[in-house]
This record gives C-alpha cells, sequence and structure tokens, in this order.
C-alpha cells in the first residue's frame, strides 16, 4: 500500500468523558487513562516515509475530558540513555525529543493550535496553518509533566478550554494529529501517516469522536502587570513605575478580543542596528509580544507592518538657519486592542485598532548653547485601524480583502490601504495560484492626494521532487504604504520562473538535499523601461551519519544594470556583471561543540572597475550540559571599491567610491535552571568604518560616473567618511512563579558613537565608544494571570460551602 493511500485513510480515535481528572505529573497511573482508547502505530515522515516506529520505540497516546478541559497522555518508549533533554526556554527548541498534540476543533484541515511538550519538560505552542505556516509568537496558559522512565518517558497535559476556540455543538468531530520526534536522528513520526511531498500537513490528521456536550468557557483572562524601572544616562538619573493590563475575552465561541492598556514594552529585545548607506529605511522585527502574537489575519496581503505603530514621528518641521531639531525616536503607543477568530464555515475576520499620543520634538539654537526655542508637534493623536476577512475553502484555499487606515489629528498626513488576495490550490494540492491586487490612497493635506496600485501573480507546481512556478510583480510610482506597511520601493514590472528538485527520503550519504534555481527580469513601470537581470542557484544536504548541514548559493546580474534609486533623485545609476558566490556549513548541534562555517566572495566585472567583496561568519557554540548553552558569534565583511550615494552639494548628488569594513561580535548564553527559571545574556557589538577615495563622482544623465565636476573630500559640506559603532548588554532573569505569570528582572547596558574617523583602528574606535555616554537600565517586570473561570470556582465553592 502506498504511503499516499494510508493517508488518505484518517485514522479515528474514540474519547471518553472521565469523572475524576487526571493529576498531571507525568505518572500514568491514572484512574482516567486505565480504560482509555489507545493512539499507536505512529508511521515515519522524516527522513524515512512510511516505516512504522520499532516495538522499543513505540507511541501509546491517551486522551480523557471533563467539563474543563481536554487531557492527553503518552508513552514514549525508548533507552532513556539515548533521550536528549536540553532545557530551554518556552518555544525554544533546543536539543531535545519531544511529543506534539495538533488539534482543530473545526476539523478543516487549515488552523491548528500545536501544543509541544519536551522531554526536558519545556513547552511550547503555536497556531498554524498553510499561509503562515507556524506562529510561535501565540502563547496560551496550560499544564504538562513530563517523567524519565527505564524504558522512554511519559507526558501528561492539560489543555483548558479557554486555551481552544470551538463551537457549542452536541457531539462534534475534531481534526486530531500527534507527533513524535527522536531528535539524535531527527525522525519524525505521526499518528496519522502524513505524505511530505503534497499538500500540508492539515490534511493528514486523523479524527477525534466521543466529545459531548462540552461547553466553551467564559474566556476572560487578565494579565495585570506592573514595571519598575531605574535608567542612567550622560549623568541624568531617571526612575518610573509603570501599572497596566493586557487582558483576553471571548465574546462568542471562536472570536477573541485582545487588548493592551497602558502597554509597556520597555523589556523588549534591543534591535540590531547597523550602519545604513542604502536608499532604503533600515527595518527591524516586531518583539512586542501583543503585536506578533496571533497576528496571521492581518499578515494576509502585506499591508500590515506592526512597527508603525510607535515608530518614529513623521511630521516635518521648518528650522532657520541657526536651528536644530531633537525629534523623538518614537512615540507612546495608549492603547491597543485586536478582534479576531473564524467561524466553523471558515470565515476569518480580524479588526486592530491601536492609538498613539501626541508627540512633539523640541527645536534648539545652535549659536545659543542649544538653548530651547520652541516645542513643535511631529506627530498628532493618531489612530491605526486594520480590518481582515478571509473565507477559507477546499481545505486547502482561501480569499481575502484587507484594509488598513491611518488617521492623524489635525493638518498631517492621512493614508489608507486596500487589498484583495486569493490563495487557490486545487484540490489534488499539484498546483497553486496566488493573487494579490493592492490600492493605496494617502492625503498629503497640503498637497494632492496620490492613489497607487500594486499587484502580484504566482502559478506554480506543488509536489512531487521537482517543483517550478512563474511570478510577476508590479507597483506604479504612486503606490506608497508605508503609513502602515512596508513598501521600500515601488515603481516596478517584474517577471520571475523558480524551480527546485528535492528528496524526500534519504540516499545512501544523504538524509535530503534540495536544489533550486531562480531567474528574474526587472522593469520600471514608468518610464516602462529595463533595470535588470538577476539569477541564482542554491544547494542545501543534510548528511545521513554525521547530520552535518552544508550547501553553497550563486548569484549574478549578468550585462548592465540600472539601478534608479541609488541616485536618490531618480537617475539611473549603471553598473555591469556583478556575481557572488558563497557557501555555509553547519555541523550537528547534537552535539556539544558545534560550529557554523559561512562565507561568501562577489565581484564586479567592469572596465574601470575594481569592486571586490568577502565575508565570513564564525559560529562556535558549546553546550556545557543541559542547563547551560554558549554561543558566539563573529562576522566580518569587507568590500572594496564599493561605488554608491555619498553626499549632496549645492543639489548635486555625489557618489564615491569606498572601502568599507565591518566587524559583529555577538555572545549569546543561557543557564536554564529548569523550564520555570532561566538566566539569559545577549550580547552585541558592531563596528563599521566607511573610507571613501579623495576624488568624488557626479552622476551623468547617462547613468555614468564622472570626476570632471572636481568635487573631493576637502570641498564638500560634510565628511562623508564613517566610524560606526554600537553596543548592547541585555541580561535577563526570569521566573514563571504560576501558570502564565512571570517575574522579570532585566539589565540592560547601551553605547553608541559615529564619527568620521574612518582610519581609526578597532580598538581606537572600542576606545571612543567607551568615552561615550553609556545608558544603564535596570527594570523589574511583574506579571500575574488572572482566568476568570479560576475565580468563579472559587466562589461557587465558597457558595457551596455555605
Amino acid at each position: 500500500m502506498s504511503v499516499f493511500s494510508i493517508s488518505q485513510e484518517k485514522k479515528t480515535l474514540k474519547i471518553e468523558r472521565t469523572a475524576i481528572a487526571p493529576k498531571i505529573d507525568g505518572i500514568l497511573n491514572d484512574e482516567a487513562w486505565k480504560n482509555a482508547e489507545i493512539a499507536t502505530d505512529f508511521i515515519s515522515f522524516q527522513p524515512e516515509i512510511g516505516l512504522k516506529a520499532k516495538n522499543n520505540e513505540r507511541t501509546e497516546v491517551r486522551m480523557t475530558y471533563d467539563n474543563q478541559a481536554i487531557y492527553i497522555s503518552a508513552y514514549l518508549y525508548d533507552d532513556p540513555e539515548l533521550i536528549m533533554r536540553q532545557f530551554t526556554n518556552r518555544d525554544d527548541f533546543g536539543q531535545s525529543d519531544f511529543f506534539l498534540v495538533v488539534i482543530n476543533p473545526n476539523n478543516d484541515a487549515q488552523n491548528d493550535t500545536t501544543f509541544f511538550v519536551f522531554s526536558s519538560g519545556t513547552q511550547a505552542d503555536a497556531i498554524v496553518n498553510p499561509t503562515i505556516g507556524e506562529d510561535f509568537g501565540w502563547n496560551a496558559v496550560w499544564d504538562s509533566a513530563v517523567k524519565i522512565n527505564d524504558d522512554g518517558w511519559s507526558v501528561e497535559m492539560k489543555i483548558p478550554y479557554r486555551a481552544l476556540r470551538f463551537a457549542d455543538e452536541e457531539e462534534p468531530t475534531w481534526g486530531i494529529q500527534f507527533h513524535r520526534e527522536f531528535r539524535r536522528t531527527r525522525a519524525r513520526y505521526t499518528w496519522n501517516a502524513l505524505d511530505p511531498t503534497q499538500g500540508n500537513p492539515g490534511l493528514y490528521h486523523g479524527e477525534l469522536k466521543g466529545l459531548k456536550n462540552i461547553k466553551p468557557p467564559v474566556r476572560l483572562n487578565l494579565y495585570p502587570f506592573t514595571t519598575g524601572i531605574a535608567s542612567s544616562f550622560d549623568g541624568e538619573k531617571e526612575t518610573d513605575l509603570n501599572f497596566g493590563m493586557d487582558l483576553k475575552y471571548g465574546i462568542t465561541d471562536n472570536f477573541t478580543l485582545d487588548a493592551t492598556l497602558v502597554p509597556d514594552f520597555s523589556q523588549v529585545g534591543f534591535d540590531n542596528l547597523e550602519l545604513n548607506l542604502g536608499p532604503f529605511e533600515q527595518t527591524f522585527a516586531e518583539q512586542r509580544q501583543f503585536f506578533t502574537e496571533g497576528v496571521d489575519l492581518f499578515s494576509k496581503g502585506g499591508l500590515f507592518f506592526s512597527r508603525r505603530i510607535g515608530n518614529a514621528p513623521v511630521g516635518q518641521v521648518d528650522l532657520a538657519e541657526n536651528e536644530s531639531l531633537n525629534r523623538p525616536n518614537t512615540t507612546k503607543v495608549l492603547n491597543a486592542i485586536k478582534v479576531s477568530g473564524r467561524t466553523k464555515s471558515g470565515l476569518g475576520i480580524g479588526i486592530l485598532n491601536a492609538i498613539t499620543e501626541k508627540t512633539s520634538a523640541t527645536v534648539t539654537n545652535d549659536d545659543d548653547n542649544d538653548a530651547i526655542l520652541r516645542e513643535e508637534v511631529v506627530e498628532p493623536l493618531t489612530n491605526y485601524n486594520v480590518l481582515a476577512i478571509d473565507q477559507q475553502y477546499n481545505g486547502n484555499s482561501s480569499i481575502s480583502i484587507i484594509n488598513t487606515n491611518v488617521l492623524r489629528e489635525g493638518g498631517f498626513r492621512d493614508a489608507n490601504a486596500t487589498a484583495l488576495v486569493s490563495n487557490f490550490q486545487n484540490k489534488r494540492n499539484t498546483f497553486r495560484i496566488d493573487t494579490e491586487a493592492r490600492l493605496s490612497h494617502v492625503n498629503f493635506q497640503n498637497d494632492p492626494a496620490e492613489t497607487g496600485f500594486s499587484s502580484f501573480f504566482f502559478i506554480g507546481k506543488t509536489h512531487g521532487n521537482f517543483r517550478y512556478s512563474f511570478d510577476h510583480s508590479f507597483a506604479d510610482t504612486k503606490y506608497n504604504i508605508n503609513d502602515l506597511g512596508l513598501n521600500l520601493r515601488n515603481n516596478l514590472n517584474n517577471f520571475g520562473a523558480d524551480w527546485s528538485y528535492e528528496i524526500f527520503e534519504p540516499t545512501e550519504k544523504l538524509n535530503r538535499y534540495r536544489i533550486n534555481g531562480f531567474i528574474n527580469y526587472e522593469r520600471l513601470a514608468n518610464p516602462n523601461t529595463f533595470t535588470g537581470l538577476s539569477t541564482g542557484i542554491n544547494y542545501f544536504a543534510i548528511a545521513k551519519r554525521t547530520l552535518d548541514a552544508y550547501g553553497f548559493n550563486f548569484r549574478a546580474r549578468p550585462g548592465k544594470q540600472y539601478n534608479y534609486f541609488e541616485s536618490r533623485d531618480g537617475r539611473p545609476f549603471i553598473f555591469e556583471n556583478f556575481a557572488r558566490i558563497g557557501g555555509f556549513i553547519s555541523t550537528n548541534y547534537n552535539k556539544p561543540f558545534a560550529y557554523d562555517i559561512r562565507a561568501s566572495a562577489a565581484a564586479i566585472f567592469e572596465n574601470g572597475r575594481d569592486f571586490t567583496s568577502i565575508n565570513l561568519e564564525l559560529e562556535p557554540r558549546y553546550r556545557f550540559n543541559d542547563h547551560f548553552l554558549l554561543v558566539y558569534s563573529i562576522d566580518y565583511s569587507k568590500r572594496k571599491g564599493e561605488r554608491g550615494f555619498a553626499t549632496r552639494e549645492n543639489d548635486e548628488t555625489i557618489f564615491g567610491e569606498r572601502d568599507r569594513r565591518r566587524l559583529t561580535n555577538t555572545i549569546t548564553a543561557n543557564y536554564t535552571f529548569n523550564p520555570l527559571h532561566t538566566l539569559t545574556l545577549n550580547f552585541r557589538h558592531n563596528w563599521d568604518t566607511v573610507d571613501y577615495d579623495y576624488d568624488l563622482f557626479t552622476l551623468l544623465d547617462t547613468g555614468r560616473l564622472t570626476t570632471e565636476s572636481g568635487f573631493n573630500l576637502d570641498n564638500v559640506s560634510d565628511d562623508p567618511n564613517v566610524n560606526f559603532s554600537t553596543w548592547n548588554v541585555d541580561l535577563s532573569y526570569s521566573w514563571q512563579f504560576a501558570p502564565g505569570s512571570f517575574l522579570t528582572a532585566l539589565y540592560r547596558n547601551q553605547l553608541f558613537n559615529v564619527n568620521d574617523n574612518a582610519f581609526d583602528t578597532f580598538s581606537s574606535s572600542l576606545d571612543n565608544l567607551f568615552q561615550q555616554p553609556a545608558l544603564h537600565q535596570l527594570s523589574l517586570r511583574l506579571q500575574y494571570f488572572i482566568d476568570f473561570n479560576g475565580i468563579k470556582s472559587i466562589f461557587n465553592k465558597s457558595n457551596t460551602g455555605s
């Protein structure tokens, strides 16, 4: 019987109600488990497909339920000496075996809730759908326990109904799946067989039957918190005490309201700031939990970039000749809410709203010791809105409409954007078609409004070893979603083709490998002109015996390339025949000592150019024991003969040829005492120098550069040479003292320096950095989880007792 036909025969597990809930301690001697039906006969899907688990590595799962929760027990047979169990933070897989439960109350193959328990006792959870994959930003509060035994390990789990979204049905049928991974071999097994060559994993769930008259609970969870902060910078000391609350409320069986009232983001991680010489803005990943958790609906269409909320102010200020503006880097988020959910028929609705406060900048007098002259509003009271409606169908497809809207008080710009998105997969899961159409509208108030358009089309083969696809991207010159989205550039009309070949079962020497290539033909939308051609190839493989991963990549831009953005004035800058080759090796992290090496080299083959580039990154890691992991990374790059924008002089764009050195050192250390106590160190030092040649260029209308204008480093107003340094240290201790409740202490140290001493050595640059004012900040945050159902049960017991 083929694997694919096995996967189509859905297994069924019958669950029965228990009168006495099992004790969650990892010991499977509770009465509830004695007569429960067993889910077993797990089948592998990686690296081999379709192998039945050995008897001494079998898995036996049981389930039961009551009015409060679903309960799961699993006995995972194995040699206890071979079980890997590294202690890590929540949602960090580390080097541990794990057991995974996938629950889909709608049984729609698209909207899964996953709960992981690792052999170390650490938990992870995520929401999963074919559009976004796994979203580990989602966190629920649930119980689990693990015990290592003589012949394996055992797991018990309690998943309260408040962690799930389901309709009120008399006898529902839920989608269910169990996974098990042996970390030492990376072997993965599932209860209902899964075919990795075709379709999304949700199509291969089994079914859970026997649930009767379970009622969706009142889903009201409160997370009150307080944060105390003490900081010092440049001789000034500040203290602050904040109080706030996050809450989750189940409006209906399937829709939840999330709100953060008086939000506090003081303990989010630092951004990896780098020197940006390019024409596009530098962006960073979202780290604020409210904006990372459960935002899958809002991500459709590519219109929503949550870092815009609370970002730097957008307003401009007219300054006199002797005036300077001290502009804040952020605006304060006053509150934010989101409502999201999905009906049993597959209709998903998401609404997000956030408000930021009015923000002013200080205008100072350069001729009077920076005396304050006045305050200027640079960001008024602002309201951000996102609306997403998504209808799923066929178990693998969806159609969506998304709208974003930014309203600023007074005469500041407003913005609106809308996208219509279709993701279609045929029933056989052999090909996919994605289409997107987007409109943007920006009201500049004092200038004419602008409406822009963008589109995307993709069609591709999605099954088998060999796959291919074609795509087209378009954006006109007025397409602008950057008030609440992220669009680094517009004015494009690009065509692409991709292909790949991969194996899903091991060969004699490899567990897996994948090779893929692409070619992109690029044009402007207006004027309709050619801008460039790019092509590339990638190879990735995992060795069968050692489990080491390695690969290489090649990129090329043959012929003339026309960069219309580097000049900042719309004229093209031409370069020719760029090529880059790179590779990597990543040794098996199962070993106490492992390392990653990444390297690349690039060059431009053009008359009159001598551009070369090298990059080398070394990342050794050592796991002292199952509690302590240390990772060090050093990343060095050198670019010689690079040409790009340098400055502006008398409204003239000035280019320069430059040499650039960059060195980044990072250290990450984690000591996890147990799944509830973790000590973490994050350190990063980034050093970057840019040294321009003495003679500078101007850009001709032909796209070529010339030195005939006579500009050099001595006669331009601003020296373009740069020496850039940043230093960040975060040392934190986290204690989960009760379910969903945390006490977190964080010490933060930051330094920053930028000047034009491009010739300084690393050591002298570091000395200069240490002479700068340093930020020292200590914060203590207490968050407590309150479940309304728990409060209600206490009162019910009190009333019964009285």
